[in-house]
């Protein structure tokens, strides 16, 4: 897993609220087991028209978003049911966190564990950002994990919770089994002292 710890890019705005995870990756594109090539089909049925033609107005199809590493999202993003899938399509197109007010548990567990940041925002932050991005798309926007901080660009910085262990992780690049493991040492000196004689 990459580390995390400073973003700094311009946003792709998808205001819709509840936007489940079969929208983000739909079920038949599941059937993978390789992380790769997923982002081709994120938000597959809204990229594309029913011919099968990129959909011009599909904020992903937009020239002004492409290399755009953060993801503003409505409420709720990433609900529906669970799939690893969702974070990995995100993360193989390029977005490196999902800026929302809220998030589906399952979505957010699973994002964190495979390296993908969720940010929430109060309300008014939340609003503030797209007003900034509306005004001007190549806005940029910088995440800072150390500090847990969001800053607008426009002098504006707020804060957003992050669980400790799900930080720590993220900034040292290791999912929950590879922080298990890096401790190997520590538990082999734990059980030898402990040894039951």
């Amino acid at each position: 897993m990459e580390k995390f710890r400073k973003l700094t890019s311009h946003v792709v705005p998808l205001a819709e609220k509840d936007v489940d995870t079969d929208q983000i990756i739909p079920a038949r594109f599941l059937t993978v087991i390789d992380k790769l090539g997923l982002g081709e089909h994120l938000f597959e049925d809204w990229r594309n028209l029913a011919d099968g033609s990129p959909n011009p107005e599909f904020v992903l199809n937009r020239p002004e978003v492409q290399g755009a590493q953060i993801l503003l999202a409505g409420s709720n993003f990433g609900c529906g049911s669970s799939r690893e899938h969702a974070p990995w399509a995100l993360m193989d197109w390029g977005v490196r966190a999902v800026i929302s007010t809220s998030f589906a548990d399952i979505f957010r567990n699973n994002s964190l564990k495979n390296g993908l940041l969720p940010v929430i925002v109060e309300a008014e932050a939340h609003k503030e950002l797209f007003g900034i991005v509306a005004q001007d798309p190549q806005a940029e926007v910088t995440i800072d994990l150390v500090s847990q901080t969001v800053s607008f660009g426009n002098g504006h910085a707020v804060n957003f919770p992050m669980d400790p262990f799900a930080k720590l992780s993220l900034l040292e690049g290791v999912d929950q089994l590879g922080y298990l493991l890096s401790m190997e040492g520590k538990i082999a000196a734990y059980e030898a002292s402990h040894d039951g004689s």
